[in-house]
């Protein structure tokens, strides 16, 4: 569940690629082309971008079945500044997200993964949806698995935004976020201070990552850090973070773990896991798409049956 969005990719202040993205839409399109069976929550505006984008979904293996084209409204866009080492910055043009009328949910099952975050997930316009959804989720007892992806461009907005914020953490099964996401919301990078002060109350899962540095695992057994494997072709970092939580839920479906698993998992458990979400996340990293390629989908799904 999340936002669509439009990204036009700059390097050298030259447009480079478009390619429809968004936070978990980049996950949910690496979801499906794994055959995966998957439905995405969201909307867009009904015009050239919007049709593109629910083509896309379809294209790509996404049930469509929850996903809105709203008349009069406007799909947003994102310009992504690449730095010369594939890095990016932002700027947005987008409306508010809100709910609309006549808008129906999908229901969950047990050993579903409910992914959902960023802006999106804590937005005033947006909390009936988010917690309607997790309501379901809850009673199926399936995972709920929340990324933060809080920038610091909403900085501004965090007092008002923290009740939110605290309510996902609350109602998630797994909590993950970047160092950088956690030093706007407590000024610190320290993973194991972050889930002991301010995760752990919540909820009993948190993965932290930090780019290309160390990936952080706390549960209520321990806590586990594990080094991001080194990428030297990186053409763009777009959607890594996006992929990481893609192949987590993937994971997490081909394994068959449901939430009562969690707790007996130990390092090597946790290490296979992180290493699934990691090829995700290092596949995307070579490429001006937001999501990991059909070939690469079709080859590590073998490897599961799907």
């Amino acid at each position: 569940m999340g936002e669509t969005i439009l990204d036009i990719l700059f390097r050298g202040g030259q447009p480079i690629a478009a390619v429809p993205g968004g936070s978990t839409f980049n996950s949910i399109i690496s979801v499906g082309r794994t055959g995966t069976p998957c439905h995405f929550v969201g909307y867009t505006g009904a015009d050239t971008v919007g049709r593109q984008v629910m083509d896309f979904l379809s294209d790509n293996g996404v049930d469509t079945e929850f996903f809105q084209m709203r008349q009069g409204e406007k799909s947003a866009v994102s310009l992504a500044f690449l730095s010369d080492s594939g890095d990016a910055s932002y700027s947005f043009y987008n409306e508010p997200p809100h709910v609309a009328d006549s808008w129906t949910l999908p229901e969950m099952h047990r050993g579903d993964v409910l992914l959902y975050g960023s802006y999106y997930a804590v937005c005033p316009g947006m909390r009936p949806q988010v917690e309607q959804l997790q309501q379901r989720a809850a009673r199926a007892d399936a995972i709920v698995f929340y990324d933060l992806n809080f920038r610091r461009n909403h900085q501004p907005e965090l007092e008002a935004l923290m009740p939110a914020i605290l309510q996902n953490f609350r109602l998630s099964t797994i909590v993950r976020g970047s160092a950088d996401d956690f030093e706007v919301l407590y000024n610190s990078r320290d993973a194991r201070d972050i889930y002991n002060r301010n995760i752990s109350p919540c909820c009993p899962f948190f993965i932290c990552t930090a780019g290309a540095g160390q990936i952080t695992v706390c549960t209520p057994t321990g806590c586990y850090d594990f080094q991001a494997p080194l990428i030297n072709d990186v053409v763009s970092t777009v959607g890594a973070g996006d992929n990481f939580n893609a192949g987590l839920s993937c994971a997490l479906v081909w394994l068959d773990i449901m939430p009562v698993d969690l707790i007996s998992l130990g390092r090597d458990s946790w290490q296979r896991l992180v290493d699934i979400a990691c090829s995700f996340s290092r596949q995307v990293c070579r490429s001006t798409e937001n999501y990991i390629d059909k070939e690469f989908a079709q080859t590590v799904a073998k490897k599961f049956n799907i």
